[in-house]
């Protein structure tokens, strides 16, 4: 055997008729994807859209069939490797099925497990949040991303969102709109209110907040803001300036990055670094020489020592 070897496995889940079997057939069909590697397509449940497996085994994907949850073992792995020595797996994952069966140690050494995509229907969710929530959150609790797929103007994606950051806060979402919509779905809802006297910006909002605000500073030029973060100040600031932010896991968790904004204040305020504080400031746009231009700079109006979060990272 190859120890060197690596086979990554993407799986894919979901409630029944969430959109799987389209989103993967789709994905099959990427150019940038797809480029004649040899797969296996693990099925372990049978939904109103079919695959057609004459014209996928010319594109070198083969199907493996599981019907049974108890099935999807060792054995079942290993056989699937040893008759394909496939270069790439999917699991299209049953619905209904628990998550405590998907363990790499439970498949051949080679495979790696990559990433786990969702689908959720958004016309669908709610009623499925309300009345089957255990289940919902047994499909999405492992995702590194979720795909709110058939969504319109009516979807509330803020609401969604919320839902489910309150169980896989490391998740990141994606939202298609529905067949035939023509509404503009491409820059995602903010889940804060922008034109709010004072804009409160929850712990697991930080990083969208701070990336919208690098990347659109104009629109938040004196707007007051408030947080949650760490005191930091670099050792070449005046003792009125410090830097406060959030760790963010940008991709992995060998990739930690700092993200703060400079903040200017009237006097030197009594915290060390790395100290939790909620602060609220006046944001202006100026220049900055660690921004290599314009951007947002906090200006103190208040400050008091907090508490850290419950999960002090912040993810994307």
């Amino acid at each position: 055997m190859n120890n060197e070897r690596e086979v990554p496995v993407y799986l894919f889940t979901g409630i029944l008729e969430s959109g799987k079997t389209s989103f993967i057939r789709d994905t099959l069909n990427d150019r940038g994807f797809q480029r004649g590697e040899k797969t296996v397509l693990i099925l372990c449940e049978e939904g109103i859209e079919e695959y057609d497996e004459v014209a996928l085994s010319k594109k070198n994907v083969f199907i493996e069939k599981v019907e049974n949850k108890e099935d999807l073992n060792s054995k079942f792995y290993r056989k699937c490797e040893e008759l394909h020595h496939p270069e790439r797996v999917m699991i299209e994952y049953n619905g209904m099925w628990e998550m405590d069966i998907i363990e790499e140690d439970f498949m051949p050494e080679e495979w790696i497990l990559a990433q786990v995509i969702s689908t959720v229907d958004a016309a669908t969710f709610p009623m499925y949040w309300n009345n089957m929530r255990s289940i919902v959150m047994e499909q999405l609790s492992l995702s590194d991303m979720i795909i709110l797929n058939r969504c319109t103007n009516e979807t509330k994606r803020n609401d969604f969102r919320r839902c489910v950051k309150l169980f896989n806060k490391k998740a990141q979402i994606g939202y298609e709109a529905a067949e035939g919509f023509e509404g503009m779905l491409a820059e995602e809802e903010l889940p804060f209110d922008i034109d709010a006297d004072i804009i409160e910006i929850e712990d697991d909002d930080y990083g969208i907040w701070y990336m919208d605000a690098m990347d659109n500073s104009k629109k938040y030029d004196g707007k007051v803001v408030k947080f949650n973060g760490l005191v930091f100040r670099p050792k070449n600031y005046a003792k009125t300036s410090f830097v406060p932010g959030r760790f963010a896991m940008t991709c992995c968790a060998d990739d930690i990055a700092y993200m703060g904004m400079l903040c200017k204040c009237k006097e030197e305020i009594p915290y060390q670094d790395k100290e939790w504080v909620t602060l609220t400031a006046r944001i202006k746009r100026e220049f900055v020489k660690e921004y290599r231009g314009k951007g947002p700079v906090l200006y103190l109006e208040s400050i008091e020592k907090s508490q850290k979060p419950e999960d002090d990272l912040v993810y994307f």
